[in-house]
């Protein structure tokens, strides 16, 4: 049922979420760097605030916190047509808008998180030891959900974004009556031994070999983010850029959905420690190929090849190191709630991209310092490699 729900999610989101750049520019008549600070300001929403989600898990139930994220994004939605159906449009009210469906994912994706990993220290011991985590199949229904969503966006947006924030809103309504009735009521008597005092709902941020590994693991977030800004603006050159963009985000969903379970098996096989080094060392190697076409003049076809070849190995450490990370997390908790753990892990990767993708757009602007934008992506992820294995915490023993 969690992983179903993450498929919902995530196809209410990405009918919805992909046209708000073209709604900007198109309705609003929005400049890009503006368009790419409003969006911004909406991925920190969401991923910066994480914590304060995973904190709320922890104090009043994953249930309710899913529940409260769920009503949160229906207002967003809600907001985002409203603006559209005034006369004349209102900037302002969208922006809220924006803001609120971000809100909506920092309460429900912690709590989420938070049962999914009840769920996965329910399970029976693999007896080989390489079973797939249900992280890795929650990155399986998540991104299920998002070849699905813009498909069904795109369906509805011939009767204009209103309609399609309209039946967003009215999605999330259903999925949050579908579970309501279906999630159990949380566990009390766990809540009440290892939650009692608001220093223990804070434990994360008094771990500090965990937030020495959630600061590394942001490199991953970081990385991954570029498949939506980076990456595309280097296709932006290109005779075809639409063309060339849309192929390569089916590219990398194919990965994701062929490959995910064996990569997670192979990391359960090897271990979280060597897991995370080939991940981030993947991700490392996909910016330094940009950096190397970026030295050297360049066909469009090689271009493109290029950033093809770029997304699959970011993607491929993505998918080695993201699922990894999240099954640690219970281990840094070990006897406390988990969902200030997640949240703060997620937080931490806000907090890279936002920053991050600041320093990424400078960069990319200035002239001839478009490689350096590339090793810019690479260090912390090198960084990563080096310093993540040595925090992780050692399996625990059955």
């Amino acid at each position: 049922m969690l992983l179903a729900t993450q498929f919902l999610f995530n196809t209410g989101f990405y009918a919805v979420v992909p046209f708000l750049a073209l709604v900007l520019t198109e309705d609003f008549g929005v400049a890009a760097t503006t368009v790419g600070l409003i969006l911004g300001i909406r991925t920190f929403a969401q991923q910066g605030m994480f914590l304060i989600g995973g904190v709320l898990a922890d104090r009043i139930g994953a249930r309710r916190v899913i529940l409260l994220g769920c009503g949160i994004r229906v207002a967003g939605f809600t907001t985002l047509a409203t603006s559209l159906l005034l006369e004349p449009p209102q900037l302002a009210l969208f922006v809220i808008g924006t803001v609120l469906t971000g809100l909506g994912g920092a309460l429900f994706s912690p709590g989420l998180n938070v049962l999914l990993a009840d769920a996965e220290g329910r399970r029976p011991p693999a007896g080989t030891g390489t079973r797939a985590s249900l992280f890795a199949w929650l990155s399986i229904t998540g991104e299920l959900g998002a070849v699905t969503g813009p498909m069904v966006g795109a369906a509805l947006l011939g009767w204009g974004f209103e309609a399609v924030a309209l039946c967003g809103a009215a999605f999330f309504v259903l999925i949050g009556l579908f579970l309501a009735f279906s999630l159990p009521a949380a566990r009390r008597e766990h809540t009440s031994k290892v939650a009692a005092g608001p220093t223990r709902r804070w434990w994360s941020l008094r771990d500090r070999r965990f937030v020495g590994f959630s600061a590394a693991h942001a490199a991953d977030l970081l990385a991954y983010n570029q498949l939506y800004l980076a990456l595309p603006l280097q296709l932006a050159t290109t005779a075809h850029p639409a063309t060339a963009t849309a192929g390569m985000f089916a590219w990398v969903s194919v990965l994701t959905l062929a490959l995910q379970i064996p990569v997670a098996r192979w990391s359960a096989r090897v271990g979280a420690p060597v897991a995370l080094r080939l991940g981030y060392a993947l991700s490392a190697a996909g910016f330094a190929v940009v950096a190397i076409g970026a030295m050297t003049p360049v066909t469009d076809a090689a271009r493109v090849t290029i950033v093809v070849v770029a997304a699959s190995l970011v993607v491929a450490g993505h998918m080695t190191t993201n699922p990894t990370a999240l099954s640690l997390v219970p281990r840094f908790a070990d006897d406390h709630p988990t969902g200030s753990f997640f949240g703060l892990l997620a937080t931490c990767g806000g907090v890279a991209v936002l920053i991050g993708n600041l320093i990424v757009g400078v960069l990319l602007a200035m002239p001839g310092a478009s490689a350096a934008a590339w090793l810019f992506l690479a260090a912390p992820l090198i960084v990563a490699a080096v310093v993540a294995p040595r925090l992780a915490p050692s399996p625990r023993l059955h």
